[in-house]
């Protein structure tokens, strides 16, 4: 059975149940021992009465008269002393009466065949029940509140450790290499073997990150010295005269595969930094600007193709994001869609704080839709020669920048992303 409130809750839960529980079986155990004691205290004080008063009809002493909350019967009795007829089915022995809308304690007896019957008013009985039903229910609900009370201190001093233990494991500071280690800040409890196996989990993530960070800077540090050769042996190809348009055409293929290259190396030796107070030294632009730029950069390759690039300018704001990274995730959208489209259009659309990729291709199966944007995972695994890591990458700029990206469908057939950049602007 899962439970879905929190573990403090859980604590409160707990104390009162326990306390309604305790509370309520002594209450009820208060209740029915006063009930059977001051019972059987009745029962004995009107038999001895009885006794009393059968004197009435044995030896004719007519000074033993009832308590004047009593009421006296027997068979052939004399005027008011008569035996009525609802009381001459009562069997001998002690019983509850209830007449005209009084109740009585009626004790009943019977010798030498003839019945005799002593009523007593039962109303200082019945009062001193409720009073003992008041302050039993009175003392029941105090002693619940003050277990609610009790469990609600208990669960803030049991849960305080373990909510101050979340905090640190939560701070991105604990995965920085020289974060300190949360275990000697606690007690050798349960509580301090969870900080020790965090510790321990905490220490392997760091590593992990480290190694893929220094795996990232390195070989995209080494990346930038061939890349270099590519760009300047494209510049010297494309100034010789000799070569023709074919050729050329290749060539300039050539050179704008090393200019992406370069701006994805850029890209991820910024994302190996995983330290966002570095985003200050990082070029800054306006969402216009990057967007100018790419549809400059990426109009010619979809004309080539013979789809139409529309660009809706719109009204963005002026805010100034990181270049690099925001270069990078719209450069890989509009990659992404000019890749999977055939014939149609690519349209982007930019708005107050943040931008839509449109296109008319191929699309995306939904079975496939929530998985796009892991890594080495394509739309169609028979085009193309990417490795699926555009979108992994787009993924993982916006959740290190706090923007947001979705996916959706177009009608009748084509994508449509959407990135929103409302968290964090530089």
């Amino acid at each position: 059975m899962e439970f879905k409130q929190s573990l403090a809750q859980r604590i409160i839960i707990a104390f009162a149940l326990m306390s309604a529980l305790v509370a309520g079986a002594f209450a009820l155990g208060i209740v029915a021992t006063v009930h059977l004691v001051e019972e059987k205290l009745i029962s004995a004080g009107l038999g001895g009465d009885l006794q009393r008063l059968l004197l009435m009809d044995s030896v004719s002493d007519w000074s033993h008269r009832p308590e004047p909350d009593q009421l006296f019967y027997f068979s052939g009795g004399r005027g008011d002393f008569e035996l009525p007829k609802d009381l001459r089915h009562l069997d001998p022995g002690f019983h509850e009466v209830f007449r005209e809308q009084l109740s009585y304690h009626a004790m009943v007896e019977v010798v030498d065949g003839r019945r005799y019957v002593l009523l007593q008013d039962q109303s200082d009985f019945e009062e001193r029940e409720r009073v003992l039903f008041a302050v039993v229910l009175v003392g029941f609900v105090l002693s619940l509140a003050l277990a609610v009370f009790l469990g609600w201190v208990l669960a803030r001093r049991v849960m305080a450790p373990v909510v101050r233990l979340a905090r640190q494991v939560r701070h991105r500071d604990q995965l920085l290499g020289l974060a300190p280690p949360l275990a000697p800040d606690y007690a050798a409890d349960e509580v301090g073997e969870l900080a020790v196996a965090f510790d321990a989990t905490l220490g392997r993530l760091r590593q992990a990150l480290n190694r893929e960070r220094l795996f990232t800077s390195d070989v995209s540090h080494e990346l930038r010295t061939p890349l270099m050769v590519l760009a300047s042996s494209c510049e010297l190809l494309l100034e010789n005269p000799a070569i023709d348009q074919r050729g050329r055409a290749q060539v300039e293929r050539i050179a704008r595969a090393c200019g992406e290259m370069r701006e994805l190396v850029q890209t991820f030796l910024m994302l190996a930094r995983a330290q966002r107070e570095d985003g200050g030294i990082s070029p800054q632009a306006t969402l216009s600007q990057v967007a100018e730029d790419l549809v400059g950069l990426w109009g010619g390759p979809i004309r080539q193709k013979g789809l139409e690039l529309i660009f809706d300018a719109g009204q963005p704001l002026d805010t100034r994001y990181n270049a690099t990274f925001l270069h990078a995730v719209m450069g890989n959208l509009l990659r992404n869609a000019l890749h999977y489209t055939e014939q149609g259009f690519i349209r982007l659309s930019l708005e107050p704080s943040g931008f839509v990729v449109e296109d008319s291709g191929v699309g995306i199966p939904e079975e496939k839709r929530e998985a796009m944007f892991e890594p080495f995972v394509r739309g169609n695994e028979k085009r193309g020669e990417g490795l699926g890591l555009g979108l992994s990458l787009v993924q993982r700029i916006c959740e290190d920048q706090g923007w947001s990206v979705s996916l959706s469908t177009m009608e009748p057939n084509g994508c449509r992303f959407h990135v929103e950049l409302n968290c964090r602007a530089a």
